[in-house]
């Protein structure tokens, strides 16, 4: 017995959102992500917040402070200031430090010069990073801080057993 196909045109549908295609796409839920855009032509010198997303693909100078969203410089992107905002994407180039609170993501044409400390990091083949990399736990982020300042005054000390080689081998190292 022959059954109607489930795709075959008869002026109704049975259920259009159980069988998408390319004529009626699957439509989500959730809002689309709000961004702001900084062009290419645009220079900006001074302080930057706010409580959306943000795409540079122009020149920053000074201080971006968006902690609960994402800052993507884009390839085009020039910024001298320190970022912090949850998650960072870098295909231009920075000169500053960045605090994440998620994760920064350095492609591989992006460019650093900078310390960064955040909880996650991804430094794609053929990306430059030049500074200090601080990788903090998500649960113990104070905690975290706290060690470095405390680990070199603990570095372990030659015990006087031993022989003066041992000694200049361990101070040159």
């Amino acid at each position: 017995m022959l059954q109607p196909s489930e795709y075959s045109y008869s002026g109704k549908s049975n259920s259009p959102a159980a069988t998408p295609n390319s004529l009626n796409p699957v439509k989500t839920v959730s809002a689309p992500i709000e961004q702001a855009t900084i062009g290419r032509t645009l220079v900006i010198k001074g302080e930057i917040t706010g409580a959306e997303a943000l795409y540079i693909d122009g020149r920053i100078e000074g201080k971006i402070t968006l902690s609960e969203n994402r800052v993507t410089i884009g390839r085009n992107g020039t910024v001298q200031a320190d970022i912090n905002a949850r998650e960072i994407v870098v295909m231009g180039k920075v000169t500053g430090n960045l605090d994440c609170s998620d994760r920064v993501d350095i492609r591989s044409e992006g460019v650093v010069n900078g310390n960064v400390s955040t909880v996650r990091i991804i430094v794609e083949d053929g990306a430059v990073l030049k500074g200090g990399v601080e990788v903090k736990s998500a649960g113990n982020r104070q905690q975290i801080q706290v060690q470095p300042q405390v680990k070199p005054a603990e570095a372990p000390k030659p015990s006087a057993a031993e022989p003066p080689k041992a000694l200049a081998a361990t101070a040159g190292a």
